[in-house]
């Protein structure tokens, strides 16, 4: 786990991103090298315009994104128009961490980096569960 640089302010989106990378690097090694071929952003809150693809009002319900083709779709004759990307949204991850009050700030980042991925590799719930053992945290 990224230790937090401060405890008395929030923390910073370069540590959000920090632990969403050690979260990265934890993923079993066939998964770890395509994981990395990743763009991984970090913002505020989702864009504008992800919102409104998504007709969503509320950027707080929003946590993660990935936006690109999952790997079980992909063919060698498509012609990508952007990368592959998992966004992460600091701040309705640290309302939804203050929100439950019993989990550490880095296994939430973790858990939320874990299900982004999951849409990258085509991963069934089954996949998910064996790699993430969300609710098994104390």
């Amino acid at each position: 786990m990224i230790p937090r640089l401060s405890t008395e302010t929030p923390p910073t989106l370069d540590e959000i991103e920090a632990m969403a990378r050690a979260a990265v690097d934890a993923l079993p090694e066939a998964f770890r090298v395509h994981a990395r071929a990743v763009a991984l952003r970090v913002e505020d809150f989702a864009p504008d315009d992800i919102l409104s693809d998504m007709e969503m009002d509320d950027a707080f319900e929003l946590t993660g994104l990935y936006d690109g083709v999952p790997m079980t779709e992909k063919s060698v004759s498509d012609q990508p128009t952007r990368p592959d990307t998992v966004w992460l949204f600091r701040r309705p991850i640290l309302d939804e961490w203050a929100a439950r009050g019993d989990i550490e700030l880095g296994a939430l980042v973790a858990h939320v980096v874990v299900h982004e991925f999951a849409h990258h590799f085509g991963w069934s719930d089954d996949d998910i569960a064996a790699i993430d053992r969300w609710w098994e945290t104390d």
